[in-house]
């Protein structure tokens, strides 16, 4: 088999963009006094307000102290509260506040600003068989691959032993 060349190689070329959508953004929000943790949880409030914070801590993969701390600030901000569940009083949920919603539409709009600089170029149907292939790509990563769970990556340590 052909080493593949790394210039070619989706997933560095994926962590890449990935790592360059971020920069772009935190370049647009830096005037906004906002910490990438900081509109990472306001971004999936927005989408989802008053998930609870273990459901927070596992989508953004922080341990729940550190959520808790983080949480800390941006109550301090008045960005966020938090409130327990009605029907379980032992699960904290987290929510937008008021004050924070200007800044959230303003960083909804830095990122659609990214967004279309990224996809300058790009047409509709190629976007949307793009969109449709990274989320096959995230479907088969989700699942287990039970057949090789088990079983060493060729050339590991465990594969020489």
């Amino acid at each position: 088999m052909e080493e593949e060349r790394a210039d070619r190689n989706f997933g560095l070329i994926l962590h890449d963009v990935a790592r360059l959508l971020r920069t772009n953004f935190d370049r647009r929000v830096r005037d906004l006094g906002l910490t990438r943790s900081q509109w990472w949880v306001l971004t999936h409030l927005y989408h989802q307000d008053g998930m609870t914070q273990t459901e927070l801590a596992e989508l953004m993969e922080i341990e729940r102290p550190s959520l808790g701390r983080l949480l800390d600030r941006l109550e301090a901000k008045n960005w966020i509260k938090r409130g327990t569940d009605p029907h379980d009083r032992r699960v904290n949920r987290v929510y937008l506040t008021l004050d924070v919603r200007p800044m959230v539409r303003e960083m909804r709009e830095h990122a659609s600003a990214v967004r279309r600089q990224a996809l300058a170029g790009v047409d509709d149907k190629q976007r949307e068989r793009f969109i449709d292939t990274l989320l096959q790509i995230k479907e088969n990563l989700q699942e287990p691959d039970l057949a090789t769970a088990g079983d060493p990556v060729p050339g590991s340590r465990r594969a020489r032993r």
